[in-house]
């Protein structure tokens, strides 16, 4: 396959500014629990992603076949609830769908897997700020570190037996949504990339003034020197994308969403797959609409469950 010697560099240089990161150690997986859901299996991991504190994980798989089947990253929502974590996962939100993304996922035939990030459910011990603080001093950064853990969650997830490696997804609200196309722009194992009320263009947030509408969990030092938002998701193409927002959402300014699509537009178009990138603007707030979900089960099952 034919290599981009200028993505890999800008993998690497930004990488490097994601703070120091753990040494990829051994991964280890304790089963805590199985249980069959209504339409799904489920099992309850403690992982050891990082060599520095467990990390709680929940699998879920269909019940019919014994795969290997394709994989989604789910990635929790912030939402201020640090009670919740990967609980998203089975129990939607006030601004997310029903069903639960778990049962909409293995109902369509796929693995999806969800950890608790950094002070998130049962990482809760500290909170984000004393985890932020704490992490700079160390010189890390405490975004890096969550996406380290979802990079090593994949590691894991790609040496089991029922997986198929070659199809991945990722998808998430909010911040899971941020952390959807960061991962993807970062691991090119990551197949398709699908982010809700994630589309956040940094330069326009601080001219909008906007900035303390998000939590410190994002913020990397020095990023804007070298990056700008539409540098960091170019890595993702030709890779398809779909990114859904709603254009009441304050928390992503429009103005930065269409300078986004935009950009992106047109690299995907110079890389001969327009139709990969699919950006769309619906109804509501910060929330994931009927709308929303129709359009990325039909973007998922086109571009992770059918032959391209």
């Amino acid at each position: 396959m034919h290599r981009n010697r200028g993505a890999d560099r800008a993998r690497e240089q930004l990488l490097g500014l994601l703070g120091d990161l753990p040494e990829d150690g051994p991964l280890d997986a304790e089963l805590l629990k199985w249980e069959e859901r209504e339409g799904f299996l489920l099992e309850t991991l403690l992982l050891d992603l990082n060599g520095i504190e467990p990390v709680p994980a929940y699998v879920a798989k269909p019940r019919e076949g014994d795969g290997p089947f394709p994989l989604v990253i789910f990635n929790h929502s912030h939402g201020g609830n640090y009670a919740n974590g990967r609980k998203e996962l089975l129990h939607s939100g006030t601004y997310l769908q029903e069903p639960s993304f778990a049962k909409v996922l293995t109902d369509m035939g796929c693995a999806v897997c969800c950890i608790d990030m950094w002070a998130f459910n049962e990482r809760a011990g500290k909170t984000e700020s004393e985890l932020v603080k704490e992490m700079l001093w160390n010189g890390r950064v405490m975004w890096g570190m969550m996406l380290y853990d979802n990079r090593r969650l994949i590691d894991y997830m790609l040496g089991r037996d029922d997986i198929d490696g070659s199809r991945v997804g990722t998808i998430g609200m909010s911040m899971g949504g941020l952390m959807a196309w960061w991962l993807a722009a970062l691991d090119e194992r990551v197949k398709v990339t699908i982010d809700i009320c994630g589309q956040v263009d940094a330069a326009t947030l601080i001219a909008k003034r906007g900035l303390d509408h998000h939590g410190f969990y994002s913020y990397v030092p020095g990023l804007l020197k070298h990056f700008s938002t539409l540098d960091i998701q170019k890595l993702i193409v030709p890779r398809p994308r779909m990114s859904l927002t709603g254009r009441n959402d304050r928390l992503c300014p429009p103005e930065g969403v269409e300078l986004l699509a935009a950009g992106l537009a047109e690299a995907y178009a110079a890389a001969g797959v327009p139709e990969h990138w699919q950006p769309r603007i619906g109804g509501g707030g910060h929330m994931e609409t009927a709308e929303m979900r129709a359009a990325w089960q039909s973007f998922l099952r086109r571009h992770l469950m059918e032959e391209e």
